[in-house]
């Protein structure tokens, strides 16, 4: 730790530091004062121009300070800074001479040269320094304009103004042209820098020129600008392949037509801006499918656009052929598990399938391998025991010519006879022979019959010719008498025809008639009971109703000679 001695050593030499600097400065502060007193006030200097107008990287120019003082120093000032030094400005020994070589435009401006005395400074009026330059290379500007590479585009039917920039002194003057022309656009365009142009269309297209001319020094540069008119765009259309779209097909492309050119082209999957993938591939103007599915209907749209304006399409959906798929089976308004269906017998029965399919499928029914009808329905309108059995239906497309089948087995249920179809139709073949015999017996004995009483008759007759009448009253007029008189009470009054006709025999007929009941009564029971023979029922009791009155009426010729 610093002791308290050189503590007190070290503050006591500042005081006497600073006495002695102020001696030393009193001392000299007072010779400068002598000598600011004993002399005279400077002179204003003036200052020369070897030339005040140059041309920029073509020559020199020398200013020169002239004061009649002595002993100064001489300093210069460019736009009120002093000059920096640099390799082209020069200063002679003195400092009253300044020189610059190969002026360029940043050495304009005002210049001064100031002469410093003791206490003193004297400035110079400014001398101005010109420096001629320009143009520069032109640049041409197109508002409103987007760029695109070396083209600027414009909006067809919108105001454009054209405007060129350069750098120029003095003041340059300019002349446009007109694309595909060497003459100005007019003369009221000479010496200005912009040009407007209303409602431009497709014939304003080309490459605009501004010419930029320096009179002091003599340089021309000309500038140029290739302007494209972009059209208001109309509404593209998509165009399609010019075959059937089917599913699974391996590529399908999508051209969106324009009669545009240079626009882009972006494709909508619905309104959303479709994204390349590896199943769509929109490139530009087309769009690929690749392995189309049958939910790639979309719809599509495609979008031409510029930077002024943009044209969508109508939306497109894709027309896609598949199927037929997997065959169902409903009936009514219920979906078949299996493929087995039990109906009672005599009922109605409706089936229905179908099949998912673009366009409709074709339905056709097969029953045990033959086709019994066409159409998405089968109608049987009263089930019997022959429709039992395995029934197809067959989906086909026209157009992907695909086909599907599926099949369902139809089973009846309800009361069946004991007798198989073939048992009873041998018992009807059997019956209708006895029938048919018991008929040609009748007539048999019937013919017989007939021809005995036809010589019983012709005995009779003789017989009459030969035997006395009753009113002689011989015993044998009685037996004939009772015989011609039964004769007329069986048959009174009938006509002779009828008395020469056939008679059957009351016995014959019975037993013929009591048979052909007895066979038809036994067929239509069998019949009956067969729940196959609807028709043969109904066929039967026909018979019954046609042949009973027949019958009948037989009998009573019968009983006529009881």
């Amino acid at each position: 730790m610093e002791s308290a001695d050189l503590r007190g050593h070290r503050w006591a030499g500042i005081p006497l530091s600073a006495s002695l600097l102020t001696v030393w400065s009193l001392a000299a502060a007072a010779q400068i004062s002598r000598d600011a007193i004993n002399q005279k006030p400077l002179a204003k200097p003036t200052i020369s121009v070897s030339q005040g107008r140059v041309i920029e990287h073509r020559e020199n120019v020398t200013f020169y300070c002239d004061t009649p003082d002595v002993n100064i120093t001489i300093h210069w000032v460019s736009n009120h800074q002093p000059l920096p030094s640099h390799e082209r400005i020069q200063l002679s020994t003195d400092g009253k001479t300044l020189t610059i070589f190969t002026v360029q435009r940043v050495d304009a401006g005002t210049y001064q040269c100031e002469a410093w005395g003791v206490l003193q400074v004297k400035s110079s009026d400014p001398t101005y320094l010109i420096v001629y330059y320009g143009p520069d290379p032109v640049t041409i500007k197109l508002e409103p304009g987007i760029p695109n590479g070396d083209t600027v585009e414009v909006m067809e039917g919108s105001n454009v103004t054209f405007l060129a920039e350069t750098e120029s002194c003095p003041q340059a003057s300019y002349s446009w042209f007109f694309p595909n022309d060497s003459k100005p656009i007019t003369s009221l365009f000479l010496n200005m820098s912009n040009v407007t142009i209303h409602a431009v269309s497709k014939e304003h297209e080309g490459t605009y020129k501004c010419l930029v001319s320096n009179t002091a020094t003599q340089l021309s540069l000309l500038g140029a600008l290739k302007v494209r008119v972009l059209e208001r765009l109309t509404k593209p259309y998509i165009m399609l392949p010019n075959w059937t779209l089917v599913e699974d097909t391996s590529l399908v492309v999508l051209t969106c037509q324009t009669t545009h050119e240079g626009v882009g082209v972006q494709w909508f999957l619905g309104d959303q801006l479709l994204l390349p993938s590896e199943h769509l591939v929109p490139d530009n103007r087309t769009l690929v499918i690749h392995g189309l599915r049958r939910n790639d209907t979309g719809p599509y749209a495609c979008e031409v656009w510029n930077w002024g304006s943009r044209a969508r399409s109508e939306a497109l959906k894709l027309n896609i052929s598949y199927g037929p798929d997997r065959v169902y089976f409903t009936r009514g308004s219920e979906t078949l598990a299996d493929n087995t269906i039990r109906a009672e017998l005599n009922s109605r029965m409706i089936l229905q399938c179908w099949a998912e399919s673009q366009p409709d499928a074709e339905f056709n029914w097969t029953y045990d391998n033959t086709s019994v009808c066409k159409g998405e329905q089968l109608v049987i309108e009263a089930l019997t025991w022959k429709h039992q059995g395995n029934y197809s239906c067959t989906a086909s497309n026209s157009v992907t010519l695909l086909t599907c089948s599926a099949s369902v087995m139809v089973s009846i249920t309800g009361h069946q006879s004991s007798l198989s179809v073939g048992a009873i139709a041998g018992i009807t073949v059997g019956i209708l022979a006895v029938i048919a015999l018991a008929i040609g017996l009748g007539c048999f004995l019937h013919t017989g019959n007939a021809k005995g009483l036809s010589r019983r008759t012709t005995e009779d007759t003789v017989y009459e010719n030969t035997t006395p009448t009753s009113e002689e009253g011989h015993p044998e007029e009685f037996g004939h008498s009772a015989c011609e008189s039964r004769t007329q009470r069986l048959l009174p009054n009938q006509p002779s025809h009828l008395m020469e006709a056939e008679i059957l025999s009351p016995e014959i007929l019975k037993k013929s008639c009591s048979i052909i009941y007895s066979m038809m009564f036994i067929t239509y029971t069998l019949y009956s009971s067969h729940s196959l023979c609807k028709p043969c029922d109904i066929l039967f009791r026909c018979l019954f109703q046609a042949l009973d009155p027949i019958s009948h009426q037989i009998l009573s010729f019968g009983l006529m000679f009881l």
